[in-house]
């Protein structure tokens, strides 16, 4: 499997990235030991100088990461062509132990490569560049993330064997009483949507109080309910809409989603809620700047801009995610 494009382009995306982070960790050492913005000498100067070309190949490493999640599931996907049993990406991952740790890694990585780039800008907003330090030493605590991710990336890979029998989605995330190992359930399909549309409303509506008034507490009361709305929502696109959309009870799959033959409407969705639940969080991230010197007003800026896009996704997303399934509930069928 090493061999194929999808495990090149994989593996080539981990190497570059970590090696612009590797040149970004020298320069992250130099301004923790000699970083000193009173002073005008040669050397603070060449480091003022070296952090915004440094930055610059971090923001660009990490965007690359955070691509990366969906060269994953796409070359996941292609894998299950050569794995019995597997129809999908969801047999694939299935096929050894490692696939699912690394699309969680990979999951959770979208969100702290994401952090830092805010960090980066709201830094860049000060004409003192007061979290220069803070930046660069979140910097460091990123690079064993993406080795995490590449080990897993490659322990995946050379798993995978094309003698290897797994399972398919309609098995893993199908209906216990079905046969299935039911992944994903616990919930009722009552319990689940009410759930699914109650925390939505509940997000809208903090969300339009906070856009009055910003107040610590309810900003992390809305950043705790999207971090709670994002793995509610991935299961129930999963296990409830999904099927809508397939226009088959018993195909339940986060990843088929993707496919042309659906319209590619799973990029629409999972865009909409990554980029919701990314922004939705990042409000409480920031908070704490505020207290640093020359950032008040670029926190209370990105975090009302960051609140107004959170709801703007968040109702796109509900819309798109849920369309199938009350087109049925409405008008019965596809019509």
């Amino acid at each position: 499997m090493l061999l194929n494009s999808w495990s090149i382009a994989l593996l080539l995306c981990g190497l570059i990235v970590l090696f612009l982070m590797g040149l970004a960790a020298r320069s992250a050492i130099r301004v923790l030991l000699f970083w000193n913005p009173e002073s005008d000498s040669n050397r603070q100067i060449r480091l003022e100088n070296e952090i915004w070309l440094t930055s610059t190949l971090v923001e660009y490493a990490l965007g690359i990461q955070i691509i990366s999640l969906i060269v994953f599931v796409l070359a996941a996907d292609f894998y299950s062509q050569s794995i019995a049993g597997a129809m999908c990406a969801t047999g694939s991952l299935l096929a050894n132990s490692f696939g699912v740790p690394a699309l969680l890694v990979k999951i959770g990585g979208v969100f702290f490569y994401g952090f830092w780039i805010v960090l980066h800008h709201l830094d860049i907003h000060s004409e003192k560049y007061p979290l220069v330090r803070v930046k660069y030493i979140y910097l460091l605590f990123l690079i064993p993330l993406l080795v995490l991710d590449l080990a897993l990336e490659i322990l995946f890979i050379t798993g995978l064997k094309p003698d290897i029998i797994t399972s398919c989605c309609a098995v893993v995330f199908g209906d216990a009483t079905g046969g299935g190992s039911n992944l994903l359930g616990g919930f009722t399909h009552g319990l689940s949507m009410g759930l699914f549309y109650g925390t939505a409303g509940a997000l809208i509506l903090l969300g339009v109080v906070l856009l009055e008034r910003w107040q610590r507490w309810l900003g992390v009361l809305f950043s705790s309910g999207w971090l709670w709305f994002f793995l509610l929502a991935l299961t129930v696109v999963t296990t409830e809409f999904s099927s809508y959309i397939y226009a088959m009870p018993f195909h339940k799959c986060p990843f088929c989603i993707l496919q042309p033959e659906y319209h590619y409407i799973g990029f629409v969705i999972y865009f909409a809620l990554f980029l919701g639940a990314f922004f939705g969080m990042s409000g409480a991230v920031v908070e704490p700047l505020r207290f640093v010197e020359g950032l008040e007003e670029g926190v209370t800026g990105y975090q009302r801009s960051a609140v107004k896009l959170s709801l703007l996704f968040l109702v796109f997303f509900v819309l798109v995610s849920s369309y199938h399934y009350w087109r049925y509930i409405l008008i019965g069928g596809e019509g």
